[in-house]
């Protein structure tokens, strides 16, 4: 019930968003014609239907075809959005021109929200492509000496999938080895969830050179594709899966709590203490994918806590909603006492192959 009325939520406000982009295109452009009207109906329902059907398509179709479709009606949802904000922006100037007796020109408005929701969407594509390193510095309280100086790398958020593929993860791979880490943790959302072929999409992993090892736990995404298939492909590489599970290397410990199955919760204090040998008075770092139940990580006694999920609003001006939901934790660095936690925006992205008002990251943090 839950998912149905989801589905029903998000879908009414797709297409009312494309509702909005209809009558301001009817306003700033003059359209005015039964059969252009008819028409501009027709390709603003089937664009954001078209995202619904290929994401079917590609998650049973594995071929170039279905590939192309998903990134094109995937990428429209994207620029639908940047759509709204600039006739927003166009409407509100409309208002102030006319407020100031002056004489606008629709069409001149029309024109300038297509060219600059056009630019700013190629702009974005750009970004996606490109992340950037982020480099932070973090202090344990009674951090052992052989993890002064240290370098971690967290990773989050990759969605490995019909579109970023092998190549892309292979980027990330060589971006991480220049940084010469200790170790490395993905934070879930390694996969995208909706390609079959995973064994070809780890292979890179295996070039990560990272002498305490790499850990990873699962991501919501990962319980779309199905969790077993993420652990089966993982299995091949050199990365560790912590599921519900604690290491502990050279006095730290590392504790990786997975994401709960559909229709689940997980408290995180509860598992956490079931996990054997865990201990609150020692240093610890938890990868967690959610940036959420902060109160019960503090309660462990949890030092550091890295997680991802809410690729900063990946798309402008979506943050907000993120900011929303997450408060201050929907992204960046938080220390609070003795408790600090991470939220990185993530590597990849999801749906649109786009990012604008932020930049996809590897974090890089410096243990002290």
């Amino acid at each position: 019930m839950f998912f149905l009325l989801f589905f029903a939520v998000a879908l009414s406000v797709l297409f009312l968003s494309h509702y909005f982009i209809y009558y301001s295109i009817l306003h700033f452009f003059g359209v005015t014609g039964r059969g252009s009207k008819a028409l501009l109906t027709v390709i603003l329902f089937l664009l954001p239907a078209s995202f619904i059907a290929s994401s079917i398509l590609a998650r049973w179709v594995g071929n170039r075809i279905s590939t192309v479709l998903y990134f094109s009606s995937a990428l429209w949802l994207g620029m639908g959005v940047t759509l709204m904000m600039f006739f927003l922006l166009a409407w509100a100037s409309w208002g102030v021109a006319k407020l100031s007796a002056l004489r606008p020109n629709p069409p001149a408005f029309g024109y300038a929200v297509v060219a600059l929701a056009c630019l700013y969407t190629a702009y974005g594509v750009w970004n996606a492509y490109h992340p950037r390193t982020s480099d932070l510095s973090v202090r344990i309280k009674n951090l052992p000496p052989d993890w002064r100086g240290k370098k971690v790398v967290q990773l989050s958020d990759v969605h490995l999938g019909r579109v970023l593929g092998a190549g892309f993860l292979q980027g990330l791979v060589e971006r991480i080895n220049a940084e010469n880490p200790s170790i490395v943790f993905i934070t879930g959302d390694l996969f995208d969830g909706i390609d079959g072929r995973l064994d070809d999409l780890v292979g890179p992993l295996n070039a990560i050179r990272a002498p305490l090892g790499i850990y990873y736990v699962t991501g919501n995404h990962e319980t779309y594709l199905g969790v077993d298939r993420a652990y089966a492909a993982l299995k091949k590489t050199q990365v560790r899966i912590l599921a519900d599970e604690m290491v502990v290397i050279n006095g730290l410990q590392i504790v990786g709590i997975s994401y709960p199955e559909r229709g689940f919760s997980k408290d995180l204090a509860e598992v956490t203490r079931k996990i054997s040998g865990f201990n609150p008075r020692v240093p610890s770092i938890l990868l967690y994918h959610n940036p959420t139940q902060i109160a019960q990580a503090k309660a462990l006694g949890i030092s550091l806590q890295l997680s991802g999920h809410t690729h900063k609003g990946q798309i402008f001006p979506i943050q907000f909603i993120s900011r929303l939901i997450y408060k201050k934790y929907y992204n960046g660095l938080h220390v609070e006492g003795d408790y600090t936690i991470y939220t990185s925006s993530g590597a990849g992205t999801w749906g649109p192959t786009m990012r604008t008002g932020n930049h996809p990251e590897i974090a890089v943090i410096h243990l002290e």
